[in-house]
């Protein structure tokens, strides 16, 4: 029953534009922007595992798999990591921080993406595939957010083996199997994710401050960070060539790309050194850009190798 008291009934433009700005939040509830840097490594992945290109069904359902179970980490990291969230300028436009989704609905979101990830791979590719993005969200969620992100400095090396778990889901998709390759693209990303990580805190370390989040730039002068980057970066980069030696699955085209991305990624990790030990501000934001492009670039090597 309508009283004076009710407020005015909604214009339809008013209502279009509710469930537009509903629907918006919870899209950025799964962080798309993380889900596109890691399908792109999904693709080549399957490229190299094929030794050409697969069907493209098979590609399709994997990324959707593959996208559901990473939308389902990330919301599901969203619903935990909400208390922090509000108390860092990065992440307070965040719709759980705003209050533009509930913490239940959140919560239901993220699982619901989870078993639709489960049952989209398990039908269209392999159980083996299935399983693996159900221990990627669990490792992510239970063991990343919940446990290591705000006890220790190292939250990012050991959380980044969830990001890394695409190129073995990609693999498993096309073979049924995992092999040696995908461990070594594995170990790439392994190594890559701090470098990346840490360039990108040293911008938000008062953020991360202010939640009570002890990423490394955060609890360490800026010199150590920028050196153990170094030392991830050059393991990165040695780890990359293992494709062409000893393993061979990957040809002179994916070698030599492999080397000058890697020479150019630690060369922007020594400018960021050299100014650390100089107590100057440095540039890890140049390095943070660079490995968005480094891996992209590494990945579509792999591909394009396969059919030189």
């Amino acid at each position: 029953m309508t009283t004076l008291a009710d407020p005015p009934a909604v214009a339809p433009s008013s209502a279009g534009s509710r469930v537009a700005a509903t629907v918006g939040a919870y899209v950025a509830l799964t962080k798309p922007r993380v889900i596109e840097l890691l399908l792109v490594t999904t693709v080549p992945t399957m490229v190299l595992a094929a030794r050409g290109l697969p069907s493209l069904g098979l590609v399709l359902a994997t990324l959707l798999g593959g996208s559901l179970a990473a939308a389902s980490a990330n919301a599901l990291n969203c619903w935990y990591d909400q208390d922090i969230d509000v108390l860092m300028h990065r992440t307070e436009r965040r719709p759980l921080a705003r209050d533009a989704v509930s913490s239940r609905a959140a919560l239901v979101f993220g699982l619901v993406l989870g078993v639709l990830s489960f049952a989209v791979l398990a039908v269209t590719t392999n159980l083996l595939s299935a399983w693996l993005a159900v221990a990627t969200i669990a490792f992510y969620v239970l063991v990343y957010t919940m446990v290591l992100k705000r006890r220790t400095s190292q939250n990012v090396v050991w959380g980044g083996v969830a990001g890394c778990m695409p190129v073995v889901i990609g693999w498993s998709a096309v073979t049924g199997s995992v092999s040696l390759a995908p461990l070594v693209l594995f170990a790439v990303i392994f190594l890559w994710t701090p470098p990346h990580t840490w360039a990108l805190a040293m911008r938000y370390r008062e953020d991360y401050a202010a939640a009570g989040v002890p990423m490394l730039p955060v609890v360490a002068r800026p010199r150590t960070v920028a050196r153990r980057s170094a030392v991830y970066s050059t393991a990165m980069v040695l780890a990359s060539l293992l494709l062409v030696w000893p393993l061979g699955v990957s040809g002179a085209l994916y070698g030599v790309a492999a080397a000058a991305l890697g020479v150019v990624f630690l060369r922007e990790n020594h400018l960021w050194v050299r100014a650390a030990d100089a107590d100057e501000p440095g540039t890890p934001m140049r390095l943070f850009h660079w490995s968005i492009t480094y891996l992209a670039l590494l990945f579509l090597a792999v591909a394009v190798d396969q059919f030189v």
